[in-house]
């Protein structure tokens, strides 16, 4: 088997899930399993980014499978190319529509002290391009244990940078950093103070999920022939959970700080969820509805993320009638207003919002429309 449909099925769940997760009816009342761990802790919305980065890593193991036989220049070029690509357009997402309201509803430009340097797109990148860089110059032996270097290097520096407190938000060493290398306005906000939850210190385990999701796809595409291969792979991953979760009572499973436990668990979770779409989808050969509706969303996954990114954030910017309230929870109040379960109604209005993303999946499918970078 050269190409595996079930990769495909596995980016566009993760894709679907993040959509769902982002964007509730109602930011006020989601279910606990929707919203991320409010510190320590992993729920399912915990789980999105760390497979979106296994996914990252899985398609390159087929983008780059004969990249030996490339020149240095002719690698660079393709690598640092989608690197820019993916950066700038986390860029630009953070700060579109470059203007916002003021309290008078006036339209202001948004100052660039208010620009957030940092967010999902821009880890996807820098992860990318490392882990490029790691399999380049190292091999897959040597990614596996720089990889390995990374996670026990970040556990220590760590716990060793403020032993009282290592892993709080305050603790934490790698808030002190951003601020004096960034300035506190251009961090992220959402926990209330200037922390950053994709800066560039916890990127190292990130880039080392990105690693064990590329040298997956390896094994997927080199070795993966039966049951017995995929047996393997199962077992692999139950390790990694079993090992992530065994070190969490040491160094807790955190995502916003990504903690090396925490890579670990998530990872294995990934990679046991691949292996049974690998036995439903090319063992077992089922064929389902809701596998062709993942499968439309892996097919234009940056285009779909972008375009479901820039939807709310041009509903927020539109305000209706006398109110001032914006289209966004306009539309949500029309819809489920009067609903007596808030959690329930916020769930389905962000259901209703990854079907409109679907329905554009689907169209640009139909049309043969691929973006790609």
């Amino acid at each position: 088997m050269t190409r595996f449909k079930s990769l495909d099925i596995f980016r566009g769940f993760t894709l679907a899930a993040m959509i769902l997760v982002n964007n509730p009816g109602n930011y006020h009342h989601v279910f606990p399993q929707l919203e991320h761990s409010i510190w320590h802790g992993c729920t399912f919305t915990d789980l999105i980014f760390p497979f979106f980065l296994f996914a990252v890593g899985n398609s390159m193991a087929f983008s780059l499978k004969n990249s030996d036989q490339l020149a240095p220049g002719l690698y660079w070029n393709k690598i640092v190319k989608r690197t820019i690509i993916l950066f700038l357009l986390g860029l630009f997402l953070n700060v579109f529509p470059f203007v916002e309201w003021n309290s008078l509803h006036q339209l202001e430009w948004i100052p660039f002290a208010k620009y957030r340097y940092f967010g999902v797109l821009q880890r996807i990148a820098i992860c990318y391009f490392s882990c490029a860089m790691l399999v380049y110059y190292f091999k897959d032996k040597g990614a596996l244990i720089v990889s390995a270097v990374f996670l026990l290097c970040y556990w220590l520096i760590c716990y060793y940078s403020n032993p009282s407190d290592p892993y709080s938000l305050d603790g934490w060493f790698g808030t002190k950093l951003d601020i004096s290398m960034f300035g506190a306005s251009h961090l992220y906000h959402g926990e209330g103070t200037a922390f950053d939850p994709e800066d560039i210190w916890s990127v190292f385990p990130a880039i080392s999920q990105t690693l064990f999701g590329y040298i997956a796809g390896k094994y997927i595409i080199q070795k993966l022939r039966g049951k017995r291969e995929l047996n393997v792979l199962l077992l692999v991953g139950l390790s990694f959970i079993f090992a992530g979760y065994i070190w969490s009572f040491f160094f807790p499973l955190n995502k916003k700080i990504w903690t090396s436990s925490y890579c670990l668990f998530t990872t294995g979770i990934a990679l046991s969820f691949l292996c049974i779409l690998i036995y439903l989808i090319e063992f077992q050969k089922v064929n389902r509805l809701f596998y062709i509706i993942f499968d439309d969303f892996g097919k234009n996954t940056l285009l779909i993320y972008c375009i479901s990114g820039l939807i709310p954030t041009i509903c927020s910017f539109i305000l209706i009638g006398v109110s001032q309230q914006n289209l966004w929870d306009f539309s949500y109040n029309i819809l489920f207003g009067s609903w007596q379960n808030q959690q329930l109604s916020s769930a389905l209005f962000a259901l209703l919002f990854v079907a409109l993303n679907w329905l554009i999946a689907y169209y640009l499918r139909k049309k043969k429309i691929y973006i790609k970078i």
